[in-house]
């Protein structure tokens, strides 16, 4: 579980996200809309903890009770370490191939080469790229690479996989077989997954739930059929009706 309150964060005199409260539960696909500039991408890096709040409180755990904005040094980088972050541009190491890319966490984890081996051939079947164990990043279609860096993004076995615009750079093909591909590891694992979008196309193939975010604020949130069918404010009608 995930739970935001009272969260702001503000860049100069730009207010990116302003009193955010958010429960997100554990074990759903959670989804978060809104237009580019709408402040998604600020809530995501504060829910992940790659960025502290200006004001409010990050929580996590089963019942919501583990506080996580306040982790300093070694139990923040611990936390992290159970979260998988998946991007638009892939975020890849070009001077690594399609299996040192999936190593690289797992190695600053200590593990021994024989557990990184192993681990990275699960990995590699899981993301059904076996074949594409020692290819060059230059050799791989666009949809190949995200497939290596959700691989990735799982290889230490994260408690959180979160999509920042994971399909925004595919065609509509490929962002469906990478959906499916992200159901069914939600499926396999019972992880949350929270994914970020501007694509209600996105939203409405994979998520349970969604939330509106637009400037800076929730302006609506349920379960995806409530949204898509009674869109209540201008935003999500923006949206639904695009």
């Amino acid at each position: 579980m995930i739970i935001l309150k009272g969260v702001s964060k503000q860049y100069g005199a730009i207010v990116a996200v302003q009193d955010v409260n958010l429960m997100i539960p554990s074990g759903s696909i959670y989804g978060i809309i809104g237009r580019s500039g709408a402040g998604k991408s600020t809530l995501l890096r504060i829910m992940s903890l790659l960025e502290r709040p200006d004001t409010g409180e990050v929580y996590y755990g089963i019942n919501g009770d583990e506080r996580v904005d306040t982790l300093r040094g070694k139990e923040l980088l611990m936390k992290r370490r159970k979260m998988g972050m998946i991007f638009q541009n892939f975020n890849l190491l070009g001077s690594r191939n399609v299996a040192g890319n999936i190593a690289y966490p797992l190695e600053i984890a200590g593990m021994s080469q024989k557990q990184i081996n192993r681990r990275v051939d699960e990995l590699l079947d899981m993301v059904q790229i076996e074949d594409k164990r020692n290819m060059r990043l230059r050799e791989l279609s666009g949809g190949q690479k995200q497939r290596v860096a959700i691989a990735r993004a799982l290889a230490a076995k994260p408690e959180v996989l979160f999509c920042d615009e994971a399909t925004s750079a595919l065609d509509p093909k490929t962002t469906r077989s990478i959906l499916n591909l992200l159901r069914d590891i939600h499926d396999q694992l019972k992880i949350t997954v929270v994914l970020i979008t501007h694509q209600m196309g996105v939203v409405r193939a994979i998520c349970d739930d969604v939330m509106v975010f637009d400037d800076g604020r929730i302006v609506e949130g349920g379960t995806v059929k409530s949204v898509f069918t009674s869109p209540k404010t201008e935003a999500a009608k923006e949206l639904v009706y695009a």
